[in-house]
């Protein structure tokens, strides 16, 4: 006799309920759920707390989101949402935009780098799938003979600086200053920690001039054009 199988842990994989109650549809919940992990980031929700929001209880919610962590994969699908693809145009415009498109919601929602790699099987979401569908079409039209390793190395790119500026950016927000004030209040003891290391020092002094906001996306503009770079050299004519 076959052993029954645990069910796949994913709201993609879940056959949504139907009808959803008028008052309290899922959609509803995920956009409350979007709205409390950007004032409070992942930690502060719960399904109790969301209830609360939604003048509901938490087993309310359940009749719509099984666990927390389908919660998560809809949350994270709902901004994916925001992302732009340019549908046309050179590539290398079309996919930077989409980068720095990409970026911007990282930045809005600052949790979301956070749990992309906690949230299940959020790639099978559907504003995802859209959108990676759209990126496959630009690197294919561009030649790409490997579309899938294209995107991915892409994203990962854009995943972890994006992350790296969302934790800089939440520790900033927590001091109470804003971004010039924190900088500037740090700076003597960034100098004085890279004193005696010279290279360290240099890069410091290379920065004068810019605000954290242009040195951010300075150094975002800069990795994402080696990506790129590296990325035209797999195409069959070089790039």
């Amino acid at each position: 006799m076959t052993a029954k199988r645990n069910p796949i842990p994913s709201v993609w994989a879940r056959p949504r309920r139907e009808p959803e109650q008028p008052a309290l549809s899922r959609g509803a919940i995920v956009r409350e759920a979007v709205a409390m992990l950007d004032a409070e980031g992942v930690e502060a929700l719960s399904m109790r707390k969301l209830g609360a929001r939604l003048n509901a209880g938490a087993t309310s919610l359940y009749r719509h989101v099984a666990t927390k962590e389908e919660l998560m994969e809809l949350a994270a699908d709902e901004v994916f949402g925001e992302i732009s693809v340019p549908a046309d145009g050179e590539w290398r415009t079309a996919v930077t935009g989409a980068a720095f498109s990409f970026r911007a919601t990282t930045l809005r929602h600052p949790w979301l780098a956070s749990v992309l790699g906690q949230a299940g099987l959020a790639y099978l979401g559907p504003n995802l799938m859209s959108r990676t569908e759209s990126l496959a079409a630009l690197f294919v039209r561009a030649g790409f003979p490997d579309p899938g390793n294209a995107i991915s190395a892409l994203l990962s790119y854009v995943t972890g600086m994006s992350a790296t500026e969302a934790a800089w950016l939440s520790t900033v927000a927590r001091s109470g200053d804003t971004e010039t004030e924190f900088v500037a209040r740090l700076m003597p003891a960034a100098e004085q920690a890279a004193a005696g290391y010279t290279h360290l020092a240099d890069g410091h002094r290379a920065q004068e001039g810019q605000s954290p906001a242009e040195a951010r996306e300075s150094k975002f503009r800069y990795g994402l054009d080696v990506v790129l770079d590296g990325l035209a050299l797999r195409l069959p004519d070089g790039g």
